[in-house]
């Protein structure tokens, strides 16, 4: 279970959260809406109906390629009858669902894929499924918004002290005579000083272990942390070349400073909170 954020609607609090990188929201809060029922029989009754079973066998039928079709059929066709009892974690067990989702204890309670959470809201009240809608979609343009702003900044931070690097590169590792290529290399070299001091791989090395990502940059798959901790090892590098500092004494320094700052980054609440932005 990812990072729990609670949304309000009509006055109920409802959990929502994410689980291998899809939207689940509890379906225990929402049945809360329905005042005077047990929260766990309005989830049994609607799970029973005939139509609640059709689109949860359809769910689970496009995004579940273990789900078992034939377990779906015998629990389709005993659907309306009167002895015809339901459980989510019966759905579960039997069918190997993945759209709905059980956890037992504190905190516990049934969640489902926002797409079944929607349909159920529905069930429970057509006013209250379309104010849910609406809250969850103003929370995801909140989270858009806010991790795009936040990358945007580590990013523009890291090309700022790039700048400054590639500036005390060209004025003390690079003779006047070469040309435009050559000095390309001078730069490789170095960002790759920074590359094996942070991630311990050059950058074509990164590339051989991800044949799949040949035309990609191994920065741009570096997490917040280490982004942080780039921009600074930038400018103490750049500080390192103009002191005349030679290339393999400046990385076993910076190696040094990447740790013991990685170590301090971490477990930095600020930094906590960036990557959950």
């Amino acid at each position: 279970m990812g990072k729990i954020i609670k949304i309000r609607v009509q006055g109920v609090e409802i959990i929502t959260f994410k689980k291998n990188d899809l939207d689940f929201i509890s379906l225990t809060d929402i049945a809360k809406y329905r005042e005077g029922t047990e929260t766990d029989d309005i989830i049994k009754n609607w799970i029973r109906n005939k139509s609640t079973i059709e689109f949860l066998g359809l769910w689970e039928k496009i995004n579940n390629p273990v789900f078992k079709p034939v377990e779906f059929d015998g629990f389709r066709s005993e659907a309306g009858s009167n002895h015809f009892i339901l459980s989510p974690s019966k759905w579960i067990k039997k069918t190997n669902a993945i759209g709905i989702y059980s956890r037992q204890g504190r905190g516990g309670g049934t969640f489902a894929h926002k797409d079944i959470a929607f349909e159920f809201a529905s069930w429970i009240s057509p006013e209250f499924k379309l104010y849910l809608i609406k809250e969850f979609q103003r929370l995801k343009v909140q989270e858009s918004e806010k991790r795009a702003l936040g990358w945007d900044a580590k990013r523009l931070l890291v090309r700022v002290n790039y700048k400054v690097h590639t500036d005390a590169v060209k004025e003390h590792l690079i003779p006047k005579s070469i040309s435009q290529d050559q000095s390309a290399f001078v730069y490789a070299d170095e960002a790759d000083i920074l590359n094996v001091a942070l991630f311990g791989v050059t950058a074509k090395e990164w590339r051989e272990q991800n044949p799949d990502k040949k035309e990609e940059n191994i920065r741009d798959y570096a997490d917040v942390s280490q982004l942080v901790c780039l921009a600074g090892l930038e400018s103490l590098n750049a500080e390192f070349i103009r002191q005349g500092l030679a290339p393999a004494e400046r990385l076993k320094k910076l190696n040094q400073i990447a740790i013991i700052q990685m170590r301090s980054i971490l477990d930095s609440p600020f930094i906590k909170q960036l990557e959950e932005g």
